[in-house]
């Protein structure tokens, strides 16, 4: 048991190993190294700016700048050497060169006039005399524009250090007039390996994997993660592991979400949504976990590739699990069940219903695998729903039949050489027998006899039933045809309906059929099935004469050929309109009475 001496000296981790030299700084070598060339060179800037996120080191840089200048002793590394006057002064607190000020409760015009009075005075001992601002975009608009003349021009041994989280709340007039240096976030590997350090040195006991998780908490603030790592000290009684790291800082484990993959690669759509009830029943929001479930699809697909393993922000152990789900996962699954994931997270928060949400989206993920299994089928694969999809070989069968069932009927490629020549119509009728040249076409345009004619009586067609019967086989198909058959949403198939009649609005050609399209929409009968009500015959024959246009085009936008539209007529009529004045006052007067009885009263007249 801890005595209450113990109690009254504890000093938490993130003042009790505060860097106290450029070299103990966690994760920001790109500044320490061009602080410490400044002072060798001693080339130091009159005002410096450190900016960055919470919990990087901003403040701590700062402190060790200004201990490390003043240093009477200075190594030849760029250190202070901490054991001059200088050093245990400013380590003791009674440093007279060295000035905090915090702008956040210390932002008026007063308080900086007060700091400029201060710089009038010149150091007592020591070369310079450092000023300290911590948070300075909290200083208002005056207490700026009054600092902007001092931090210009001021004295040679006067040396401004400015702290802030918001860069962009300072006046551009200020940045132009300081040294900027950007702190990085510091990175989960490096934020790690100083807790373990710490770890070690105060005989606690851990695991790799706590560390790490404790360090993705911090999301790269170190003080941050040294305030999370003394209360799992506290919580697991000097023991850091995994579970007590999960348990206490409240965080999905990494189990749940490989567990989830494994379900929905083996479809196992009630296995799926069992593990999200014992997520949300252990008091998870399903926000949280759709946002974890997207790092981890994003985590898998790094994974697949060994140049990209690099980004994986995790421990060995976990990173060993990662690459074992990557190898049973495709590229497509993962990027079709992260868009979903993505997608229901952006419309988590506007749904009433949320869980359903979360729940719908792994039910389309479940469906993943199958659906590129059989997309992945090769065209001539002898399955019975292939063969369903498949369309049949008319042209084959046209022409089987063709041999069949009219031996004696001629193929009319061309207009034969006979009726060329021939003067009347009498003389094409004489000849009995005409010798059809064979020539090979694409289409077979075949001419069928009356079904009630016997096939040894076979009347010979005239010239003028033949050019008809040419001219109707030559005639193209003016529909479209394709295999396609993508879904739509009702709003989909609107807009390009919308598109439609923009299109004729822009031509020109046929307004009336423009009113169609604008008086009423289209209203879904069954799938790819509408209907549009039209006012009267003429508008169903207008629609008729271009419903081709209108489905080709309607097919070919939407990607699917089964779309069918037709037409009603609801003939309606229109009610009678009150136009001359006498008329206006007749509508008027039966809605409201009393203005007959006004009129007859004042003895009006109404203008006809």
């Amino acid at each position: 048991m801890a005595t209450l001496a113990e109690v009254d000296n504890f000093i938490v981790s993130a003042r009790k190993y505060r860097p106290a030299t450029f070299e103990t700084v966690v994760g920001q070598q790109h500044i320490t190294n061009t602080l410490k060339n400044a002072i060798r060179n001693n080339q130091l800037a009159q005002a410096f700016l450190f900016c960055g996120p919470r919990g990087v080191g901003k403040t701590t840089c700062a402190r060790i700048l200004a201990k490390t200048i003043n240093c009477e002793n200075l190594q030849p590394n760029g250190e202070a050497c901490g054991v001059c006057h200088s050093c245990t002064s400013f380590q003791n607190g009674s440093s007279f060169n060295i000035h905090e000020l915090d702008a956040a409760s210390n932002n008026s015009v007063d308080d900086i006039r007060s700091l400029i009075e201060q710089v009038r005075i010149p150091p007592q001992a020591g070369r310079y005399k450092i000023y300290i601002i911590d948070e300075v975009h909290m200083l208002s608009q005056a207490a700026f524009n009054a600092f902007l003349k001092t931090l210009e021009e001021p004295p040679h041994y006067a040396i401004f250090i400015l702290a802030t989280t918001e860069k962009h709340k300072i006046l551009p007039t200020i940045l132009s007039r300081c040294q900027i240096f950007d702190f990085n976030r510091i990175r989960v590997e490096d934020m790690a390996a100083h807790l373990a350090s710490i770890a070690q040195k105060e005989g606690i006991s851990y695991e790799a994997d706590a560390l790490h998780i404790i360090a993705q908490k911090a999301d790269g603030g170190l003080r941050d993660a040294l305030s999370m790592f003394d209360q799992i000290v506290s919580f697991s009684d000097s023991k850091v592991t995994y579970r007590n790291v999960i348990d206490n800082l409240n965080i999905l484990d990494y189990d749940y979400y490989f567990s989830i993959i494994d379900s929905l690669l083996r479809e196992d759509t009630a296995g799926t949504l069992l593990l999200f009830d014992e997520i949300l029943s252990k008091g998870f929001d399903g926000s949280h976990f759709i946002s974890g479930l997207s790092e981890h699809f994003r985590n898998l697909l790094v994974s697949k590739d060994a140049s990209t393993l690099q980004l994986l922000e995790v421990s060995e152990g976990i990173k060993a699990k990662y690459l074992q789900q990557s190898q049973a996962s495709s590229v497509s699954f993962l990027l079709s069940a992260m868009n979903i994931a993505n997608q229901c997270e952006l419309s988590y928060k506007l749904s009433k219903n949320q869980r359903l949400q979360v729940e719908l989206a792994l039910l389309k993920m479940c469906h993943l695998p199958s659906a590129f299994n059989a997309y992945a089928l090769p065209a001539n694969t002898a399955s019975p729903i292939g063969e369903l999809k498949k369309k049949p070989d008319t042209s084959t069968i046209t022409q089987e039949q063709e041999t069949i069932a009219t031996p004696a009927i001629p193929v009319l490629t061309e207009r034969p050489v006979e009726y060329q020549k021939a003067e009347t119509k009498e003389e094409v009728v004489s000849k009995p027998e005409i010798q059809t040249p064979v020539i090979p076409v694409e289409k077979p345009k075949v001419f069928i006899p009356n079904s009630g004619t016997s096939s040894t009586s076979v009347k010979i067609p005239s010239l003028k039933d033949l050019t008809a019967a040419a001219a109707v086989a030559e005639e193209e198909d003016p529909y479209l045809k394709g295999e396609e058959k993508e879904d739509f949403t009702m709003d989909d198939f609107l807009k390009q309906w919308s598109d439609y009649a923009a299109k004729i609005k822009a031509e020109g050609k046929n307004m009336g059929l423009f009113t169609i399209f604008t008086t009423s929409a289209p209203v879904m009968l069954e799938p790819y099935r509408f209907e549009v009500i039209v006012g009267n015959k003429s508008q169903e024959t207008l629609f008729r004469d271009d419903k081709h246009h209108i489905l080709n085009f309607l097919r070919q936008n939407l990607k699917n050929y089964d779309i069918e539209v037709q037409t009603r007529v609801d003939e309606v009529k229109a009610a009678k309109r009150p136009y001359t004045t006498s008329e206006k006052y007749q509508h008027m007067a039966s809605k409201n009475p009393q203005l007959a009885e006004l009129r007859k009263r004042f003895n009006l007249d109404v203008d006809y």
